[in-house]
């Protein structure tokens, strides 16, 4: 059981909505470094803003790329995933595209990240692939597991936050069990309570991505 004032530490502090002002960058910013969370994820338009807010503190950067669908072409993930480089991204939040998985072509899906790969190898970031589990059976899982551990991604991800079904206990341990220990999970989609995020990282969830990040870390503070 995970100690409750470490929950903190697990956070992804979340805004991902299309509408996101610079207001709610700035917010999102002050929050991590107070409560410590891990990173902050943002829109690619606000990486640069949110590396200057967060300077200085331990607090990562994070972005999407093919968000939300991920079914951008290979070449317009690459420039993506550049330019948030550029701009000062610490780690890169990719979906994956999932009409290749509904389509069986698992080629396309080595193809892909096997070409995105080496950029960020190459600049020391982190790349966390968001598969959409919430829309994958079991069997699609599973293999998404076989292709990105063998391409050696960093963190494979839940979900997106913007499908039918987000992040589940289920999931979580089912990628937990085929994948190696040396890569991570994070959760992602509804998570909006303690007690939720802490029954995915009992799971096996090495990250929590969400907006509801204050009031988890207020409700894990009751616990103590």
């Amino acid at each position: 059981m995970l100690p409750v004032m470490n929950i903190s530490s697990y956070i992804d502090h979340t805004v991902l909505k299309p509408t996101t002002s610079i207001a709610d960058v700035e917010k999102l910013c002050a929050e991590a470094m107070q409560y410590n969370f891990a990173a902050v994820c943002v829109p690619p338009l606000f990486v640069k803003k949110a590396k200057e807010l967060t300077g200085g503190s331990n607090v990562k950067v994070a972005t999407v790329i093919g968000f939300p669908f991920g079914y951008s072409a290979i070449e317009a993930k690459v420039a993506e995933i550049i330019l948030a480089i550029l701009d000062g991204a610490d780690e890169l939040d990719m979906v994956i595209n999932i009409s290749a998985i509904k389509n069986k072509d698992w080629q396309f899906l080595a193809s892909e990240i096997n070409t995105v790969m080496p950029i960020i190898r190459g600049k020391g970031k982190i790349v966390k692939v968001i598969i959409e589990s919430g829309i994958l059976t079991d069997e699609e899982i599973i293999t998404c597991c076989d292709i990105y551990g063998a391409a050696g991604v960093d963190f494979m991800k839940t979900s997106t936050g913007y499908a039918e079904k987000g992040a589940s206990v289920h999931a979580v341990q089912l990628m937990r069990v085929h994948l190696a220990s040396s890569i991570k999970i994070k959760a992602s989609g509804g998570i909006k309570d303690y007690k939720f995020a802490l029954e995915l990282i009992n799971a096996g969830a090495d990250r929590i991505g969400c907006s509801s990040s204050v009031k988890i870390a207020a409700e894990a503070a009751l616990q103590n």
